[in-house]
């Protein structure tokens, strides 16, 4: 019950989290609630520097950089692409998710990030990053 239900919930008060403060806050409580599944809470407890880095950066780049949506929808799409075919060898399945990856790249042009004026404004915000990013503006 507790992976199922309570993880998701408790980790998106833990990604969610305005500080890193606070974030700490609501993990030691995950921690707690999750201490009758050791080993779950172990390889979060062993891996939590990963999401103690995002918060290296302001709460637009952080929604950014773990949102999985984009992922999620191309797998989906990959999914639907392939479900009804049987396909007679390995290059005959990479034409289609090739097809697909160009039906995708047509349909997202001009796609656009939610706050991406905000999200831009604190990259540039970040030394190490400002560099990269005019780079790319240019």
């Amino acid at each position: 019950m507790f992976l199922v239900r309570i993880i998701p919930k408790a980790l998106k008060k833990v990604y969610g989290a305005p500080c890193l403060k606070a974030c700490l806050s609501v993990f030691e409580y995950f921690q707690q609630q999750g201490a009758a599944y050791p080993g779950a809470i172990d390889l979060w407890t062993r891996n939590f520097h990963h999401v103690e880095q995002l918060y290296d950066y302001g709460s637009s780049i952080r929604k950014v950089m773990y949102t999985t949506n984009a992922v999620e929808s191309i797998h989906s799409s990959f999914r639907k692409a392939t479900k009804k075919g049987a396909f007679p060898n390995e290059n005959a399945l990479l034409k289609v998710l090739f097809l697909r990856v160009k039906e995708l790249e047509t349909k997202w042009e001009g796609g656009h990030i939610q706050n991406w004026a905000m999200v831009m404004n604190q990259l540039l915000l970040q030394n190490e990053l400002k560099d990269r990013v005019l780079k790319y503006l240019e």
